[in-house]
């Protein structure tokens, strides 16, 4: 047996975090996991103690330590295999069901789409990292660029939120192309939290209940 990966993305400010919040209070008496089965959250970057360090690298927003656009994505992927190796992998092993706050398709929409970086070089090193390791099931909580700063307003942004408004769309446009190209469940991000949640949890009960 192998537990389930599910994973929640979206620009910043979509609403992944508040999600992963209530799927962390919901899914453990859905009836879905297995008895014996524990819930891993967790997040990209910084999903594992050396990703906490590079998180700290990725995402602080000074001019004088930023790192070139080959670097961050390097960055990334060795945060995620980390994250991989230490976290997901394990306790997909042992049966158990792991929630993560973006994985290997926020780096193909924020450094491919949005820092134009090749593709094919993106997906290459993603398959030398993730080596088969893929989420069962990904949301995507779609808002708009304008509603992203909107929300964040009073927020201090980190590196990648501080990057404007013309970049966030590029993002956003890479994630609704993948979204479509590998058949996301999309869910749009400007309704109320419970509604969003309503509809997360009736897709997980679609696509995991055992019942007949």
């Amino acid at each position: 047996m192998k537990g389930k990966f599910i994973v929640l993305e979206g620009i910043d400010g979509c609403g992944k975090t508040t999600q992963v919040n209530e799927l962390t209070k919901w899914l453990p008496n859905s009836g879905l996991m297995p008895k014996n089965s524990k819930l891993i959250t967790t997040r990209e970057p910084g999903g594992s103690l050396l990703g906490k360090k590079l998180r700290g690298l990725i995402l602080e927003n000074n001019t004088n330590s930023k790192p070139s656009s080959l670097a961050e994505l390097l960055l990334y992927s060795a945060d995620r295999a980390e994250h991989l190796s230490k976290i997901i992998s394990p306790a997909l092993k042992n049966n158990d069901w792991v929630i993560s706050d973006r994985f290997s398709d926020s780096t193909l929409a924020y450094q491919g789409y949005g820092r134009k970086i090749n593709l094919d070089i993106i997906k290459n090193i993603e398959s030398i990292v993730c080596q088969g390791e893929y989420p069962d099931l990904t949301f995507f909580l779609e808002i708009s660029p304008e509603e992203s700063i909107s929300r964040r307003k009073n927020q201090i942004p980190d590196r990648m939120e501080a990057e404007g408004i013309e970049f966030l769309d590029k993002v956003n446009k890479g994630f609704k192309l993948i979204a479509k190209e590998k058949n996301w469940k999309v869910i749009s991000a400007s309704q109320n939290i419970k509604t969003i949640s309503n509809q997360i949890k009736e897709t997980l009960l679609k696509k995991f209940s055992t019942r007949k």
